[in-house]
């Protein structure tokens, strides 16, 4: 009798259960979307994006939710339409109970600023653009030049995070300027002369003996001797001396940092020299495809 009234009441519950659970679903399924909050992960000094300006977003792209079933939703529907955005980077579109949506958004983070003839934009690490406008700044690094599908502002990114971890490179450098994939031209800090670094590879070698150039050379010779500082061939500096046409070639193969430089020896090279790194040059920069415009000297350099 105990065992028969035990089964009575667990037959009782699992009936209440499943007509609560029916109910519930009943209820949720004609439930309608009353409020919509939206939260900005990324929201700090420099925030260009609002909860308002995601909500005049969707609207101006026709989709509108408050009234609507919340069964009628499709979140990935409102999340691709955010994403639509130039200044968004991520977004998360949830539906909750008692008829709240909740929409979590994260603004576009550049790790670059392109200037392109008279255009001029930001650029993310996903490589997606917003336009740069009078109402942003951002203290991102200065790039000129041209991209494409083929060769698009991401392929910078391993140099500019290399000059990022390094502190002098970082306070040496103002702007990139891409000529094309095989002349990307660096202006430092120090004015009088741009570095020539090549292709965006092989920057320890490049840098060991920029760096190099700076201590044995430069404090003899002067900081303005040379407009042209190429590190871009193995073991050789090409510098393009301001008042002659020869390239003189600084031989690095030596180990021996500490020992004092034939500064002669350094810094003059032959016409033979400069002819035969001229024609390697110009027979590189044919193969690539032209990645950029020239250099344009006017070009604004970085804010520090």
């Amino acid at each position: 009798m105990k065992k028969l009234i035990q089964n009575s009441i667990l037959a009782v519950m699992a009936v209440a259960l499943v007509i609560g659970i029916l109910w519930a679903r009943s209820k949720s399924h004609g439930e309608v979307c009353n409020v919509v909050d939206v939260v900005v992960l990324n929201d700090d000094s420099t925030s260009f994006v609002t909860p308002q300006g995601v909500l005049n977003d969707l609207k101006g792209q026709g989709v509108e939710v408050v009234g609507k079933r919340m069964a009628d939703i499709n979140a990935s529907d409102i999340e691709e339409a955010l994403l639509v955005s130039p200044y968004l980077e991520k977004a998360d579109v949830v539906k909750c109970q008692n008829g709240r949506l909740l929409i979590t958004v994260s603004q576009l983070l550049p790790v670059m600023r392109v200037f392109d003839g008279d255009q001029s934009y930001y650029v993310n690490r996903a490589g997606k653009r917003m336009a740069a406008t009078a109402n942003y700044h951002c203290d991102a690094p200065i790039v000129r030049g041209h991209f494409t599908r083929k060769y698009p502002e991401t392929r910078l990114l391993p140099l500019l995070d290399y000059v990022e971890q390094d502190s002098l490179l970082r306070s040496l450098i103002t702007m990139y300027c891409v000529q094309d994939t095989n002349n990307i031209i660096l202006v430092p800090d120090i004015s009088g002369h741009v570095i020539n670094i090549g292709s965006a590879d092989g920057f320890d070698n490049k840098f060991a003996k920029l760096k190099l150039f700076y201590k044995k050379v430069m404090p003899e010779r002067g900081w303005n001797t040379f407009d042209t500082i190429s590190v871009k061939w193995n073991h050789q500096i090409v510098a393009t001396r301001r008042v002659k046409a020869v390239k003189p070639v600084i031989d690095l193969n030596s180990e021996d940092d500490e020992q004092a430089p034939d500064i002669e020896t350094m810094t003059t090279g032959t016409a033979a020299d400069a002819q035969k790194h001229a024609a390697e040059e110009n027979e590189q920069a044919a193969k690539p495809e032209q990645a950029a415009k020239p250099e344009d000297k006017s070009a604004p350099k970085k804010k520090n």
